[in-house]
């Protein structure tokens, strides 16, 4: 596991004042660097074979299904995948674009966007399927053949062991496995760092204008047990009382907490009162438990309680995909409008927002500047 122990720092007050002059790009000197944003990933195309070698891949990473090799074979190869192909088949099929997959064709445009605001080469890669780690790596050395370290920025506001911890693993081991001379760092999660922050905040602030009864914070879920396993102190996540709310060691780690804090810093920022904020998790999978409140559940609940002119938002992810295009704006809608609701808003992702794009600029420009902030330590 990652050791994040003691690196939880309050908002970081990254240097800004070259936003002044955002004709001008930046350029790290004396600094042979190289820029990869890391994403999830995406089926190659919406059939079914396509999807099933996808999600194979994805659900068979001991980071994400945690069980025993063969038990996790068994469940993913024989019963999850072989259902649950089909219907994820159908559901890309529905937001596919002419480009291709939106997170990857999202990705590619932050790329494109990041690449005009800075002169050291940036790449993509996936956690699963493509583009690969090894393609971006070999893509920069093609770039830069003396290139001497590489930044990579996994696109995770949020710590989790399947997000982002098996993201940065991977690319490790893949640095490893070819022996590449160049140095390697990250990005750490950024849930409470002020830039990421303003641009979530200044996205979210023209959908308030409206009328609305509620804005709802959605997050990807997670088995309550990975908050357990990743908690370094075993004392404190699910044990203690508002866990969340309480100080630990424990908070570097866990994936609840900064969830929580982020709805917490956005929601004081827009002064959102605290009987408009909802707080929920999304996309569960099989039937032990989850995080807590399901937004399935609470998108059929809110009607009865009143609620009937909703907002949502998806902080977890910084590029719609599937799970924001399809799984909250298309069927959470329809859920909640069943169930009594008069107005659904989803909230796009940061995308390529202009403040999006200038906070990875700003990391990029402060990594070469010598600050390490907002790098991971211990890796």
């Amino acid at each position: 596991m990652l050791d994040l122990r003691g690196d939880v720092p309050e908002l970081s007050e990254i240097s800004t004042s070259y936003l002044k002059h955002p004709e001008h790009p930046l350029h790290l000197q004396n600094m042979k660097l190289g820029i990869i944003l890391m994403n999830l990933g995406s089926p190659d195309s919406t059939k079914v074979k396509d999807v099933r070698k996808y999600l194979m891949e994805f659900l068979m990473d001991e980071r994400v299904i945690d069980y025993p090799y063969l038990l996790r074979a068994l469940l993913v190869g024989g019963i999850i995948v072989p259902f649950r192909a089909p219907k994820s088949a159908k559901a890309y099929k529905s937001v596919w674009t002419k480009l291709g997959s939106p997170l990857i064709v999202i990705t590619k445009k932050q790329q494109a966007s990041l690449q005009q605001q800075i002169e050291e080469p940036v790449e993509i890669s996936m956690r699963y399927r493509n583009p690969t780690m090894k393609s971006a790596f070999d893509n920069l050395i093609n770039k830069l053949p003396d290139i001497e370290e590489v930044l990579a920025i996994p696109l995770y506001p949020h710590y989790a062991m399947s997000s982002y911890e098996t993201a940065v693993e991977h690319v490790k081991n893949i640095h490893t496995k070819n022996k590449y001379p160049f140095k390697l760092s990250f990005i750490k999660p950024f849930y409470n760092e002020h830039n990421y922050i303003n641009a979530l905040t200044e996205s979210i602030k023209p959908y308030l204008q409206q009328d609305y009864d509620q804005l709802l914070f959605s997050y990807h879920g997670l088995p309550q047990r990975h908050m357990t396993k990743a908690d370094p102190t075993n004392s404190h996540c699910m044990k203690v009382n508002n866990c969340c709310e309480v100080s630990s060691p424990a908070h570097a780690t866990c994936y609840r907490h900064q969830c929580w804090t982020t709805t917490q810093i956005i929601s004081a920022n827009l002064n959102i009162p605290q009987n408009k904020i909802g707080f929920s998790f999304q996309s569960r999978l099989g039937r032990e438990e989850w995080l807590k409140p399901y937004t399935t559940l609470r998108l059929e609940e809110l009607p009865k309680e009143g609620v009937k002119k909703l907002l949502v938002v998806c902080p977890a992810f910084v590029s719609d995909c599937l799970e924001t295009l399809e799984e909250i704006a298309v069927e959470g809608k329809e859920s909640f409008l069943q169930a009594g609701g008069e107005t659904f808003t989803f909230i796009p992702c940061l995308d390529t927002q202009p403040l999006w794009i200038r906070t990875l600029a700003t990391w990029v420009k402060d990594f070469g500047e010598g600050k390490r902030e907002m790098i991971l330590l211990n890796q």
